[in-house]
């Protein structure tokens, strides 16, 4: 029986605003409605504001005010530090050379892939292991090719968004700075979920999206470690010290930092609620339909809210079709990519073959899931596919 509200476990596509982050943001849209550049009263209540919220970021990323600049979202803030790297590259008659992977969100892979068409850097593409997972010993590996003449930047997701492996962030930003690389993290789908903690994680830059942790759409960050500098991808009024032109959008900042803070307030509680329904997941599927194989790190290797799986002789579309039907919004991978017919280039770079690639599904859980939620999906999905492995047996397919 369809429940009577649909069951959404799609949050690693984008999450609700959060009814105290839309509070806070408000007052933004009408009553404080100045420009911050602007010199008079209205200008400098809305600059307050976007200080205020700098410094809020500042202090949960634990770094300096003057190391956060606002974006309009993760992909901008992940091609700042890629193109912003290549331009200063350059500027200064050499050549920016790219350490990254195909397991990469396209943010990063497609904007590597174009500098390297421009001639703009030389990329390295880096050979992840079969859950994904990039090592130490690889990225050492790998960066025995970095040229004198060439500025170095690894750029690796602390999270992958399709498959869910949290990558060892640390110790691969200490193999970078070994060989005197700068090194890049897009954290986008971490927040609220890892420590974003830069000091620790030892980065040099690192991109946030405010929607993936319950802020609005269309605002995000680069942290920018103080020293390191990059020539700006988007010019014009030199705001963000320069770094990234263009009229603050006051009220998205204001409510992606009030975001994070709730994010991080209760971090413990919803990564403990996260992890048991994920888990109930991954179980309950892995036991219940015969074929079934999880994709991506092992648990304990893994984001807490991710359950990612590939199905034998299931095309993903149709399955998510057939979900939506019955009350569950899921995705197979990437939300920039749903609905492709083209198998998954995370799936394939692992090594999986295409017709595997293609059965792909991505559960992910949020605060507001139930015990009740994974119990109707787990009675839903094993008769999904079942129905969908019979179509195909009839039309003759394998």
């Amino acid at each position: 029986m369809r429940p009577a509200k649909s069951i959404y476990l799609d949050h690693a596509a984008t999450t609700p605003v959060d009814p105290q982050v839309l509070e806070a943001m408000l007052p933004y849209f009408s009553e404080q409605y100045g420009n911050p550049s602007s010199a008079h009263r209205f200008g400098r209540q809305a600059e307050n504001a976007i200080e205020s919220a700098r410094e809020k970021i500042a202090q949960l990323l634990n770094c300096a005010r003057s190391e956060v600049v606002f974006t309009s979202c993760g992909t901008e803030s992940d091609n700042l530090a890629l193109r912003g790297v290549a331009f200063r590259a350059l500027a200064e008659g050499k050549r920016a050379h790219l350490f990254t992977a195909h397991t990469e969100h396209h943010a990063v892979s497609h904007t590597a892939e174009q500098l390297a068409r421009l001639n703009l850097a030389r990329v390295t593409w880096l050979a992840p292991e079969p859950d994904g997972t990039l090592t130490p010993e690889a990225l050492q590996k790998a960066l025995g090719g970095l040229a004198s003449d060439e500025i170095g930047l690894v750029s690796v997701m602390y999270a992958n968004n399709e498959i869910g492996t949290v990558q060892p962030i640390a110790a691969l930003a200490e193999v970078a700075h070994a060989h005197g690389a700068l090194f890049h993290t897009d954290a986008v789908q971490a927040a609220g979920q890892l420590s974003l903690d830069v000091q620790a994680l030892g980065v040099d830059m690192l991109a946030l999206s405010a929607h993936k942790f319950y802020g609005p759409k269309g605002v995000g960050l680069l942290y920018l470690r103080r020293g390191v500098s990059l020539y700006s991808a988007q010019t014009g009024g030199g705001q963000e010290n320069q770094r990234r032109a263009g009229t603050h959008n006051v009220p998205l900042i204001v409510g992606m930092a009030r975001a994070l803070e709730l994010a991080y307030a209760d971090l413990p509680q919803r990564v403990a609620h996260y992890t048991h329904l994920r888990d109930r997941l991954i179980d309950g599927v892995l036991s219940r339909v015969s074929g079934a194989r999880l994709s991506g790190a092992e648990k304990a290797r893994r984001l807490p809210n991710h359950a990612s799986f590939t199905f034998e002789g299931v095309e993903a579309n149709a399955l998510l079709m057939h979900l939506d039907l019955s009350g569950i919004a899921a995705s197979s991978g990437s939300a920039c990519n749903t609905g492709n017919p083209q198998p998954s280039e995370v799936l394939l770079s692992l090594g999986l073959p295409p017709e595997l690639a293609l059965g792909s599904l991505r559960l992910t859980v949020g605060k507001q899931n139930t015990d009740a939620d994974i119990s109707y999906v787990l009675m839903t999905l094993p008769t999904a596919i079942e129905r969908l492995r019979a179509v195909r047996q009839a039309q003759g397919i394998t």
